[in-house]
């Protein structure tokens, strides 16, 4: 008899929804317009502290518990029905995705940049679910070889090998291993890349392996959870502080993986039971993640024009990204038939079988439904109060000196007219130039114009 494993369900909702926060953070970073984020005029550069931290653990996080969940899956299936399987809640998603997902936000951001509205078909942020199928196909022989070996001497070792805290250096060497032969230019960057699809198949295999071996893995972790959370807070600072965040790849391997198995730890001691929500977030994350981009290229295509603080944006954002995820999820993708399959949901069961978890989670959605109601009501009067136009007419003031080297002068010093310049300012602020986000006049060695 399998044992649900309810710690490693909640593992992959967090990854995912912290997945969604980074993304949305990227769009307020300097640089988010370079790997085809729509862009905040105004950046919040506080956010990058957390995200860095992030940034190095979370996406190999989601390979580890993927490789978990194939461990669990062969349990009760054969090498047929495993690829079949997987096929149709990975590949066919991925197919649908490409074609009908990734184009919306492509869309949405060329629109935003006044971009020829053209697509090639390219993966997007749907790149994980390829990598996780070609994961299986690779590692399926060798997956079921050690199933059918589950009482022989391999198993053995591994267990014995997780009995031992230096049994977690097996884990960490390897990916060390793996930065010093590919030396990658940046270790956070995953998508596409040979280091990111060598990083992510390990990660899925030792997945896989950890649950292989037994009780002991997960002990361990347990037991010396503080142990390496602490490890990994002080490599994070060591990065920070030290390097200015740009650390060598194999201690970068080090921390990410530290912060892993302290995260694996923690989630075996406190999170290992069963609950409605997350029935209800489980079967909801993975097509959340699918869509996830639609909404949060259209929350930031929405908000992004608006006269409003950066935090409001965020705040926006956010709330447009999850409200408008979940609302599809539960008006359209959870309840029409043919929809289920193209976002790695199963079919629906018979009424007879479903009817006590429709009873079981009932409350839950009527509670979370209320909740996001409320949201959506506070953000609105928020939000209804915000004008693309700003209040009053622009007033030219010189530059405000900051010590940058750039010396600082006035309209009339360069001999230029100011009326022509107000009336420039009014006119983009007054949203004619969409595309204007800043107005600068640097002439005869001095700054005049900045806004």
């Amino acid at each position: 008899m399998t044992t649900r494993r309810y710690d490693i369900d909640w593992l992959r909702v967090i990854a995912i929804g912290l997945l969604l926060i980074y993304h949305i953070a990227i769009g307020f970073q300097p640089w988010g317009v370079f790997i085809g984020f729509i862009q905040s005029e105004k950046s919040l550069d506080s956010l990058w502290i957390p995200m860095s931290m992030l940034n190095i653990w979370r996406i190999p996080l989601l390979f580890f518990v993927s490789g978990m969940g194939v461990s669990f899956a062969i349990r009760k299936r054969n090498w047929k029905q495993l690829l079949l399987e997987r096929s149709r809640r990975i590949f066919l998603p991925f197919l649908f995705g490409i074609f009908f997902i990734v184009p919306v936000h492509v869309f949405l951001w060329r629109k935003y940049y006044n971009q020829d509205l053209i697509y090639s078909v390219h993966p997007g942020h749907l790149w994980f679910l390829a990598n996780i199928f070609i994961y299986v196909i690779l590692l399926t022989p060798l997956f079921f070889f050690l199933k059918s070996k589950k009482n022989s001497r391999i198993n053995t070792v591994l267990n014995n090998i997780f009995r031992n805290p230096l049994g977690l250096l097996l884990i960490v060497g390897t990916f060390c291993l793996e930065t010093l032969l590919i030396k990658p230019d940046m270790y956070e960057m995953y998508a596409m890349t040979l280091h990111g699809f060598l990083l992510g198949l390990l990660a899925f295999f030792f997945g896989f392996i950890c649950v292989q071996s037994g009780n002991a893995f997960w002990h361990l972790v347990q037991k010396w959870r503080w142990l390496l959370l602490s490890v990994a807070v002080m490599l994070y600072f060591v990065r920070f502080f030290w390097f200015d965040l740009k650390a060598p790849s194999y201690i970068m391997a080090v921390e990410s993986n530290t912060w892993i198995l302290a995260v694996f730890g923690f989630a075996y001691k406190y999170l290992n039971h069963p609950s409605n929500t997350l029935r209800y977030l489980s079967e909801a994350a993975y097509p959340v993640y699918i869509i996830h981009m639609i909404f949060l290229y259209l929350g930031a295509f929405l908000i992004f024009p608006l006269h409003i603080s950066t935090i409001s944006k965020f705040i926006l954002v956010v709330a447009i990204t999850g409200v408008g995820c979940f609302t599809m999820y539960e008006l359209l993708i959870r309840r029409v038939h043919f929809l289920r399959p193209l976002f790695g949901l199963r079919k629906i069961q018979t009424r007879e079988n479903v009817t006590d978890h429709q009873k079981s989670t009932n409350k839950y959605k009527v509670h979370i439904m209320k909740k996001a109601i409320l949201i959506i009501s506070i953000l609105s009067l928020f939000s209804g109060s915000c004008k693309f136009e700003t209040s009053g007419p622009y007033t030219y003031q010189s530059p405000e000196h900051i010590g940058d080297g750039l010396h600082n002068g006035s309209l009339e010093e360069v001999n230029l007219e100011t009326r022509w310049v107000v009336d420039a300012v009014n006119e983009i602020r007054e949203g004619r130039f969409n595309e204007v986000h800043s107005f600068l006049i640097f002439k005869d060695g001095a700054l005049v114009q900045e806004e």
